[in-house]
């Protein structure tokens, strides 16, 4: 069978079998189908059989392929698919630098709005007691940086201060001020962050001792909280015996400012325990703490119990002394210095 060219047309095509007439780029059969259908973009890009051609019309390809963008052709096999960052560094580090800007005026805002919402809800409302327990420890609980300031300088230097007297609001009445309001005014806010600071000092204490358990957490916080309750009790038995009356929640306050100096005693003597000095460090700074705090009870108890008392009671100033030195012991009791 012969081959040969034809070059009907203008058109320089090859051929099998029989001549192809006529014009047309393709005008014969056979193999030169065959090449038609191997040919890059026949038939599906208007029909550009020549690639020079194909590459010489980019509009009107991307209108006859649907208008697909850059983005959407990085998707096609043989392109760099590029990812997409969903980590924003930047989103990041502005929101961790918001979260820093609130203060604790902000936070303890939140806080009293959500549980004064909740004690409006009907759902505090269906438990006995604890709507009227959620707006009295909303009083404790009222404090805001000053206060916390003024108060630790007051517990740690007594010494120092010459007012001791709550500031009422009616002074007839008994309706005292707010902690934000009165340095002087007891909190739970203080007390109950610094034993948790003593807690976690004794556990970083046995830690770097190599003698850590699990169990040094509940252990030291039950110890801390079982003095302290039995002491609230010893204390309220005397001034019931007097005929006095103080919010039992006063007294929680009052007897939780140990924790403060011990928070200081403990780190203290992790501090110079490297050096070898823990135990006697943490004695020496206990000899300032311990004295201190007896003294803030000394002058607190002195201005809330009244003067005059029950003739067949004890005597009052018999009570303050022993009020102030329950703090020296209490405080001795819960040290904990065994691996300093």
């Amino acid at each position: 069978m012969a081959t040969y060219y034809d070059y009907g047309g203008g058109g320089n095509q090859q051929s099998g079998g029989s001549a192809g007439g006529g014009g047309g780029y393709y005008g014969g059969s056979g193999f030169a189908q065959q090449q038609q259908q191997q040919q890059p973009g026949a038939g599906s890009y208007g029909g550009y059989g020549n690639p020079q051609q194909w590459q010489q019309q980019p509009d009107q390809m991307q209108q006859q392929t649907g208008g697909y963008s850059n983005q959407e052709q990085q998707g096609y096999p043989g392109q760099p698919q590029q990812q997409q960052n969903m980590w924003n560094p930047a989103a990041v580090a502005s929101f961790a630098a918001a979260a820093g800007a609130m203060n604790n005026d902000a936070m303890l805002d939140m806080a009293k709005q959500g549980a004064t919402s909740f004690i409006q809800s009907r759902t505090a409302q269906m438990i006995p007691g604890l709507e009227s327990g959620m707006l009295m420890l909303r009083n404790y609980f009222a404090v805001d940086n000053n206060y916390v300031k003024s108060k630790i300088q007051k517990v740690l230097f007594p010494f120092r201060s010459n007012h001791w007297k709550r500031l009422q609001k009616n002074p007839p009445q008994p309706d005292y001020a707010l902690p934000n309001a009165d340095e002087n005014a007891p909190d739970l806010y203080l007390p109950a962050m610094s034993l948790i600071t003593y807690v976690l000092l004794c556990a970083l204490c046995y830690g770097t001792a190599k003698h850590f358990d699990p169990e040094v957490i509940p252990d030291v916080t039950t110890k801390c909280f079982v003095t302290q309750v039995l002491e609230v009790l010893v204390i309220r038995v005397g001034f019931h015996l007097m005929q006095a009356e103080i919010p039992i929640l006063d007294l929680f306050s009052y007897t939780g400012y140990k924790y403060v100096g011990l928070s200081i005693n403990m780190f203290v003597g992790l501090l110079l325990g490297h050096l070898g000095y823990g135990h006697r460090a943490y004695y020496i700074t206990f000899l300032w703490t311990a004295s201190a705090i007896s003294y803030f009870m000394l002058k607190t108890m002195a201005n809330n119990i009244p003067v005059v008392t029950a003739a067949t009671g004890p005597k009052r100033e018999v009570m303050v002394v022993a009020f102030a030195g329950s703090q020296f012991a209490t405080m001795w009791f819960v040290s904990q210095t065994k691996f300093l």
